[in-house]
């Protein structure tokens, strides 16, 4: 054997240990992680099972993202003490809205080769009512307030709305007949006053109101976002005002909580809270400086909740909806507030 070949050889054996050595530590590494997911950290939240419904005015309802057996459940706390003893129920979500006895409930069903997604209406008992199947990553979630309405958006091309090479697709049911808008691209939409129609158009982050026929979404097409009022009724989107993410409808139905975009922001965190009157349509800037990617919930007529990254991935928050106080972490690891009234 020649000592060049000598030499290849020996380059060849020494990658392949230390490819072998990278794929165990990699193995052992996610063993590791699995192991850690599956337990209590000693300094989180408590959590334990119990009863969890969905008819219970003056609780909070999440998904329960502290370290532990019960990561991902929803899981439930008095709204007025939050930072309790946590009651999980066994249920897993993504994302999750609910009101009037009615929950969304936005998972992922892991296969062999890929994961899919499906959205589950949910009784107050948390017992599945309707299944259907979601074309895409799971981003957004809300029930109408009468609970007769549900809605949820997915990600189907790209997975973040920072940038704008994505698409997405936001479905509405009618809890009652089970009727299912798989793309709220059906709707017809009309801008500044006529009829609009375009290939890139995408829509996200419906809120309702409380009659169960108007609600609002977020309109993107042309590189512009714009907030819309849309009717169950005739299927119409009707534009109101420019630079408008993922809007919360107040309970008293006269402002919209969203994140908007704000210019010199960096591009992987752009936006900024922010509260529109619909009477007047007059912006007022909520005193939070950090971006807030999340659909903002009202905890109240002067309180908005919103999630921001944390140590167990994310933590709740609120401030005041007209740009006084100051944001205070009220729940850690958790996401997808819903406030039972």
């Amino acid at each position: 054997m020649t000592l060049a070949l000598r030499t290849r050889l020996l380059v060849l054996v020494t990658a392949l240990a230390v490819l072998a050595g990278i794929a165990v530590a990699a193995v052992e590494h996610a063993s590791a992680r699995a192991e850690r997911r599956d337990r209590a950290a000693p300094d989180g939240p408590r959590v334990a099972s119990g009863r969890v419904t969905l008819d219970a005015p003056g609780a909070l309802v999440f998904r329960n993202l502290a370290w532990g057996p019960h990561r991902d459940e929803l899981t439930t706390v008095p709204a007025a003490s939050p930072a309790g003893p946590r009651t999980a129920s066994g249920v897993r979500c993504l994302r999750f809205h609910a009101a009037a006895g009615t929950g969304i409930c936005l998972q992922a069903v892991h296969g062999a080769v890929s994961d899919s997604y499906r959205a589950l209406v949910l009784d107050a008992r948390l017992r599945e009512r309707a299944r259907y199947d979601v074309p895409g990553i799971p981003s957004r979630a809300r029930v109408s307030p009468s609970g007769h309405w549900a809605a949820w958006t997915a990600f189907v091309g790209g997975d973040s709305y920072a940038g704008t090479d994505f698409s997405t697709r936001t479905a509405l049911v009618d809890v009652r007949t089970g009727r299912l808008t798989p793309s709220l691209e059906a709707f017809r939409i009309v801008r500044d006053g006529h009829g609009y129609r375009a290939p890139d158009v995408n829509f996200w982050g419906v809120t309702f109101a409380p009659d169960d026929r108007t609600f609002y979404a977020t309109l993107a097409t042309k590189g512009r976002t714009y907030l819309v009022r849309g009717d169950l009724r005739t299927r119409t989107v009707t534009t109101l005002h420019a630079n408008v993410e993922c809007p919360s409808l107040s309970p008293d139905g006269t402002r919209v909580a969203y994140k908007k975009r704000v210019p010199g922001l960096p591009a992987d965190a752009p936006w900024r809270l922010y509260v529109l009157d619909l009477r007047t349509l007059r912006e007022t800037a909520v005193a939070e400086s950090r971006s807030v990617d999340d659909q903002a919930a009202w905890r109240d007529e002067r309180t908005l909740v919103y999630a921001l990254p944390g140590d167990y991935g994310a933590d709740l928050y609120e401030i005041p909806a007209d740009g006084t106080g100051a944001p205070r972490r009220t729940l850690r690891a958790a996401v997808s507030p819903a406030y039972l009234r």
